[in-house]
């Protein structure tokens, strides 16, 4: 079949259709969602000739595969990973011509957590509220990939680029977070602040796209009383009753009753998205 389409060989631990995300509808408690690291999905948009919009795949850990039913663009980038066509390994991080009927496989990632994968024309699953993005928290959106599935394209847009000189950041050894003081860091003890600030956590392995959790010494309350629920935004420091700080990441709940002790800077959230559990995590606090 030669038909704008590609169908689902290997989906992956977790392969989600992503853009820029569905903006401005937090007063109707959808998350923004989209992209956790949003340059690496708009440089390998640019290397297949899309708009920094279009949508792509993004992959978590161990890559997927997929038969795309049209010769068509593609380009992997993010985490890198072997990628292969047809068995035969091609260039990651460089646009390249997939036949229609060959497998693209993206590997698991070598170094970082999520690839992506853009093709000519972009995913074109329907949107919702003016967004293709998969939203795990409220179900909005395409659901993950599972093997069998078939996903339209796009139409191919212009040409692609020969190459690109951008450089591909690599995985952060030290994940460095800046922050700014929270709305609730009041009702944080002094020495907890300061913890907080010179102690290193750990990127825990219950991350996901909605929070990057955290390992590391205890925030202690200087208030133990309840919040009601407030809103809450990307970057976002929750503190659950264990004490151990939460960044909100692209898929966070829109409202949240544990207190935000600080907010990080949304140009290093695509770092933490990149981040394996382990990677040790410093919050630097910022004016």
């Amino acid at each position: 079949m030669t038909d704008r389409a590609f169908a689902v060989v290997r989906a992956g631990a977790l392969t989600t259709v992503q853009d820029r995300g569905r903006r401005g509808h937090a007063h109707l408690g959808v998350p923004r969602s989209g992209a956790l690291d949003p340059y690496a999905s708009a440089l390998v948009n640019r290397l297949v000739g899309n708009g920094a919009d279009a949508a792509v795949l993004e992959t978590t850990v161990d890559g997927c595969a997929v038969r795309p039913r049209c010769a068509v663009t593609v380009a992997v980038g993010g985490a890198p990973c072997a990628v292969t066509v047809d068995g035969r390994p091609v260039a990651w991080g460089a646009p390249l011509r997939v036949p229609a009927g060959a497998v693209l496989e993206v590997g698991a990632a070598v170094r970082g957590l999520r690839s992506y994968v853009a093709f000519g024309g972009g995913v074109a699953a329907e949107p919702v509220l003016g967004s293709r993005s998969t939203d795990l928290l409220s179900g909005l959106g395409p659901a993950p990939l599972a093997a069998g599935a078939v996903l339209p394209l796009g139409p191919q847009g212009p040409d692609a680029p020969g190459c690109d000189v951008v450089p591909w950041p690599a995985a952060p050894e030290e994940l460095v977070l800046r922050v700014r003081p929270g709305p609730r860091d009041d009702w944080f003890t002094d020495a907890s602040l300061r913890d907080f600030a010179t102690r290193a956590y750990r990127v825990s392995p219950a991350s996901n796209r909605i929070g990057l959790r955290t390992e590391g010494p205890p925030l202690e309350r200087a208030v133990a009383g309840e919040l009601p629920s407030e809103g809450m935004v990307l970057g976002a420091v929750q503190v659950p009753p264990d004490g151990r700080p939460v960044v909100f990441l692209a898929d966070h709940p829109t409202t949240g009753g544990y207190p935000v002790v600080a907010v990080v800077r949304e140009r290093d959230l695509a770092a933490a998205a990149q981040s394996v559990p382990g990677t040790p995590v410093r919050f630097i606090p910022v004016r």
